[in-house]
């Protein structure tokens, strides 16, 4: 990736974006842009991430075997949810045509000492979540802020089946930093396990991103990264799309 011009980054971090709508006043016209944007004519994105109440709708949108997976998400964004309503939440979105849950943790316990609580929730969710739906872990690494605390939840989550951890729900003061990132890359690599990485909230440029994809090369290896193994959480394609197309950055470029 260090010698990847712009151009080559932007269409790489296309490819491995889910792209996102968790605002509040989210509505089914949303939707159908947020569909819309995830296939461009420089390629597509990996998937796009939603509430479960739209994921129906989505799924209608881009038909049964799209290369766009669906995202949504399940304890979010507080974490405080009890474990039968999150697996219940799981299995309706699932039976609605999610391939992918986004789980939050229940951090708040986990900083308050209680491990289990994040096994029996990561747990659950796994068993019923089953092949190809992908599970990913969002830590709220933000949060948790500790370095062995990060450490901890990284390990928890992969030892209880965990798809991909990914860093932040994107809705509290601080989300992903390289710093959590090099600590949770570092976890997959020495669990020997193939568990994939998501950057979410507050990666807004092309030189954000290759700064994560720079980050994953050295810890892991320069072919490491790729839709399977590696998203960006971002709510725009402002910067991406004006990379690719030559026009100046537009201002203002989001993170989720």
């Amino acid at each position: 990736m260090l010698e990847a011009t712009n151009r080559q980054i932007a269409a790489f971090a296309l490819s491995l974006m889910d792209l996102t709508d968790l605002t509040d006043d989210c509505t089914p016209e949303a939707i159908e842009r947020l569909c819309a944007s995830a296939r461009t004519r420089h390629g597509h994105t990996a998937a796009i991430c939603i509430w479960p109440r739209f994921v129906a709708q989505a799924r209608a949108i881009l038909g049964p075997h799209s290369a766009v997976k669906i995202a949504t998400v399940a304890n979010f964004p507080s974490g405080d949810l009890a474990v039968d309503t999150v697996v219940e939440e799981t299995r309706r979105a699932i039976g609605d045509g999610a391939d992918e849950i986004d789980l939050v943790i229940p951090y708040r316990a986990f900083m308050a000492g209680d491990e289990q609580a994040v096994r029996r929730m990561i747990s659950a969710v796994r068993r019923v979540c089953p092949a190809p739906v992908l599970l990913k872990t969002i830590l709220e690494t933000g949060e948790l802020r500790d370095r062995d605390l990060i450490r901890s939840a990284s390990h928890i989550a992969i030892q209880e089946g965990a798809d991909f951890i990914k860093t932040s729900t994107g809705k509290v003061a601080v989300n992903a930093t390289l710093e959590a990132a090099d600590i949770m890359l570092t976890c997959i690599r020495e669990s020997g396990r193939k568990v994939g990485f998501k950057a979410a909230g507050g990666v807004r440029t092309i030189g954000d991103a290759r700064m994560y994809l720079n980050l994953a090369a050295t810890i892991h290896s320069p072919d490491w990264p790729m839709p399977s193994t590696f998203r960006f959480g971002a709510s725009g394609l402002l910067d991406i799309l004006s990379v690719l197309e030559d026009r100046e950055p537009v201002a203002g470029a989001t993170a989720y």
